[in-house]
């Protein structure tokens, strides 16, 4: 399973994600989608799995949960939108990871793309930092990885260029 990951979209389709979304088997995306319109976009390339975020309006909240816990390829994944990160998480998510044990967990908000192993419960944190316009972030990024036969491989940060910055697409729109 190739996977793509994003997160905090907050209402904007970076059109390049097309081209790195083509190759992938799936998806994820870790919240703050925004408006219903880029969801629709990425479960038009490939399926979709995501969660709602902190910014996300009624109808966003409607068709995607807060939380996804699932079984890919053989690794247990647990995402949602706000999470932290290891030795800084929220008591709610301290006490769902102890409960759950997941392999990989999944979160966006912080807008700061982070990969990094928790040294005390030994999963894997992901976050994809943030792909959108909107927030403090100086480079949108995501990620990308392969999970087979329970191993996450071929992880890969991706950036998409400078928050503020038009894509070549946009420019020629102009």
């Amino acid at each position: 399973m190739k996977i793509l990951l994003l997160s905090d979209t907050h209402s904007y389709f970076d059109p390049q994600i097309t081209a790195y979304a083509e190759d992938c088997d799936e998806i994820w995306h870790a919240g703050d989608i925004g408006d219903l319109a880029v969801a629709e976009a990425l479960a038009a390339i490939r399926p979709l799995r995501a969660v709602y975020g902190n910014i996300d309006a009624p109808a966003v909240r409607h068709r995607y949960p807060e939380v996804q816990a699932w079984t890919c390829a053989g690794l247990r994944i647990y995402m949602t939108h706000i999470g932290n990160y290891p030795g800084k998480y929220p008591r709610r998510i301290r006490r769902v990871l102890d409960e759950q044990q997941p392999d990989v967990f999944i979160c966006g908000h912080s807008h700061i793309l982070k990969v990094m192993r928790d040294p005390q419960r030994g999963h894997l944190h992901l976050n994809p930092g943030a792909c959108g316009r909107h927030g403090f972030h100086r480079m949108k990024t995501m990620l990308r990885f392969q999970i087979n036969d329970g191993q996450l491989t071929d992880l890969a940060a991706i950036e998409l260029g400078l928050r503020g910055q038009l894509t070549k697409a946009e420019q020629e729109e102009d």
